[in-house]
């Protein structure tokens, strides 16, 4: 297991921004949520790139929080991946993990990426690196902020519709909450000819909602969020949105969401 970076000692060479609570979220938010990094046969982010490339106008270099990491490996290799990526694309990208000093990185970023792995992971480095609330401020103060897969189940209120085991164990299961529901990535519905016996992604999400009154918004494969200011639209794939008490809507790309920021 790749050695995990602490928080140097010191003071901040610049000011922190105001925190902002979840209950007075501003108005300038900059999001692309997209349920998967790779599709079947494409490239990694090929599916979405398109998206990549309209959000990060005027962008020339991005922050990545590699800190989910796909199981095998290290930051350094995800790092690569991902910088070659967004070089075709004509931006540059750093990693959190190379910076001394994680909270001024973030304060000073001016777009972030958080790739896909495992939730629990990401979610427990971002507390303990001490920057989930520095994330929050600044992406909510108007830098684009892009997530797949992992790195958009935390933008949602909790993680706790996720799919990934909890093989580590965070303070709390609440996340960034950038947008006012919960999102379920790799939304996979039931197969009718399949002899499997066990719940269905459909019936997970269901259970949530007995003990959370939470919107959820899950997202087929190739599926995205496309968050602007107040307006929210779905790009690439259709989606189901959970909400207790009603039958699961069905939205298909280009049909806004605007009702899941209310």
């Amino acid at each position: 297991m790749e050695e995990k970076h602490t928080q140097p000692q010191g003071q901040l060479s610049q000011p922190e921004p105001k925190h902002f609570s979840t209950s007075s979220m501003t108005t300038s938010r900059n999001l692309l949520l997209i349920s998967n990094s790779t599709m079947y046969n494409q490239g990694y982010l090929d599916h979405c790139e398109d998206e990549i490339k309209d959000i990060l106008t005027g962008v020339t270099k991005v922050l990545f929080i590699p800190y989910a990491r796909p199981s095998g490996i290290s930051y350094e290799e995800y790092t690569k991946k991902a910088r070659e990526r967004f070089a075709l694309m004509g931006i540059d990208l750093e990693s959190i993990h190379h910076s001394g000093h994680k909270r001024v990185a973030v304060y000073n970023s001016k777009a972030i990426f958080a790739g896909g792995g495992n939730t629990f992971v990401l979610l427990d480095t971002l507390y303990e690196q001490n920057i989930l609330g520095m994330i929050r401020d600044v992406v909510n103060n108007g830098v684009p902020y892009i997530g797949t897969s992992a790195g958009a189940n935390i933008a949602g209120l909790t993680i706790k519709t996720t799919n990934d085991m909890p093989i580590v164990h965070p303070k709390t299961l609440d996340a960034l909450a950038l947008v006012p529901f919960n999102i379920n990535p790799h939304y996979i519905d039931k197969d009718p000819s399949s002899t499997h016996m066990g719940e269905s992604r459909e019936t997970r999400i269901r259970e949530f909602l007995e003990f959370n009154d939470v919107k959820v918004l899950a997202l087929r494969e190739g599926a995205m969020l496309r968050v602007n200011d107040d307006h929210a639209y779905l790009k690439g794939n259709s989606a189901r949105v959970f909400i207790e008490g009603k039958y699961p809507s069905e939205h298909q790309p280009g049909d806004s969401l605007d009702f899941l920021l209310s």
